[in-house]
């Protein structure tokens, strides 16, 4: 087996892991959420069960029973949700190796951003996950965990700005998938290093008769709420190297904003209806969520042109020695750019008739968003870009 293909099966196999891993987790979040939502609490007075609800599926009809302390009989075989988020967090830096370090030069490094080296912006991806969870993790243990609108906001603006911040030093495909491990790693930390860590205390102090401290529940639930809220906008950033319109954006940050609203708005909007909120305390969030998305379609839309018309009469054989240059190691028969066994979704651009039939593709990829090639590693100009679009225009 040759390297090519040895480093295209470790990234599916990393990306079945991944997926696999992570739709148990949020699979395992959303419904707790929405359990925890939809328990009828106990009559005033009587003991017992904190919160019970009677549910059906699969043909079977289930009695679920919540206690805030443990029953007298505490089972031993109690069941800890954790490995999802464990494994979901492992799979997912399995894939982010795969993808993204191997791969450096073609998925992280844009040298017209920062011309940095692959062990630099390795250091820096690194470096950035330790220290956003460590941020995070301090304004949760400050006096602003006391304000829950507050620390959302402060939340926020610590994920817009990491957006920003990756923008200067990764290319704009590097920059939107760090900002999905950035939140990806704050979630995961939460379980592993608050939420079970508190479980277990509680446990430990009802097995030995002791009467729990509240505040390890609470601060639980404060993290696991979090998880809740940024689990739509983290899944939209993890897709998002398939869609040049988002991380090719000049701006893009401002595109992570709009993302992050328009996700925890309509998680609000599920979370709320679950619980049988009266529907005017929390429909504001329809509208506004709609209006936050239209935003961010708006901003993908105002992207810089080439000017075409600039580029002048551009010969099919012009175009076909732009082509040959910068996509066709990649995008060939055979292709000859290291790392690279097949063309990429199996699009070759070695011949006229090539061009022709991606042509729609190639003006996407290559002439606006700018996101081919990979890395601009074969520095293709605007006056390129403008070449080959206006060639291809010419052939609607």
């Amino acid at each position: 087996m040759d390297i090519a293909l040895a480093t295209d099966w470790f990234n599916l196999l990393s990306r079945w892991f991944h997926i696999t891993a992570g739709i148990t987790w949020i699979g395992t979040s959303f419904y707790f959420m929405s359990l925890d939502y939809s328990l009828k609490p106990r009559a005033a007075g009587s003991t017992g069960a904190d919160g019970v609800a009677w549910e059906v599926h699969g043909g079977g009809f289930y009695h679920v029973q919540k206690y805030l302390v443990a029953p007298d009989n505490l089972p031993p075989d109690l069941l800890w949700h954790k490995w999802a988020a464990y494994l979901t967090w492992v799979s997912g830096f399995i894939l982010l190796i795969a993808q993204y370090y191997l791969n450096a030069r073609g998925f992280l490094i844009d040298p017209t951003v920062a011309d940095i080296t692959p062990g630099q912006a390795i250091a820096i991806s690194l470096a950035s996950i330790v220290i956003g969870w460590l941020l995070y993790d301090t304004l949760c243990r400050s006096p602003l965990a006391n304000h829950t609108a507050a620390l959302a906001l402060v939340v926020f603006l610590m994920v817009v700005g990491a957006a920003w911040a990756f923008g200067q030093v990764f290319s704009g495909r590097g920059a939107f998938i760090h900002v999905g491990v950035f939140v990806g790693t704050i979630m995961a930390a939460n379980v592993f290093l608050v939420i079970i860590p508190n479980q277990r205390i509680v446990v430990a102090d009802l097995i030995a008769g002791r009467k729990p401290d509240p505040k390890y529940g609470k601060i639980g639930k404060t993290r696991s709420t979090h998880n809740n809220y940024l689990t739509l906008p983290v899944l939209l950033m993890m897709v998002s190297n398939h869609y040049p319109m988002l991380y090719a954006h000049p701006h893009s940050w401002l595109v992570v904003a709009f993302i992050v609203i328009t996700g925890a708005l309509v998680q609000h909007t599920l979370n709320r209806h679950e619980a049988h909120d009266p529907w005017k305390s929390y429909g504001w969030a329809v509208p506004v969520a709609a209006l936050s998305l239209l935003i961010a379609v708006f901003i993908t839309s105002q992207r810089p042109k080439l000017d075409l018309a600039g580029a002048g009469q551009v010969s099919e054989a012009q175009a076909l020695q732009i082509a040959t240059t910068h996509c066709a190691t990649c995008h060939a028969r055979r292709p000859t750019h290291e790392g690279i066994a097949e063309a990429p979704k199996n699009v070759m651009l070695e011949t006229a008739a090539d061009l022709r039939r991606h042509a729609t593709a190639v003006i996407q990829q290559a002439v606006q968003s700018k996101a081919m090639p990979l890395g601009n590693q074969t520095a293709m100009t605007d006056q390129d870009r403008a070449a080959l679009g206006a060639y291809l225009a010419g052939l609607k």
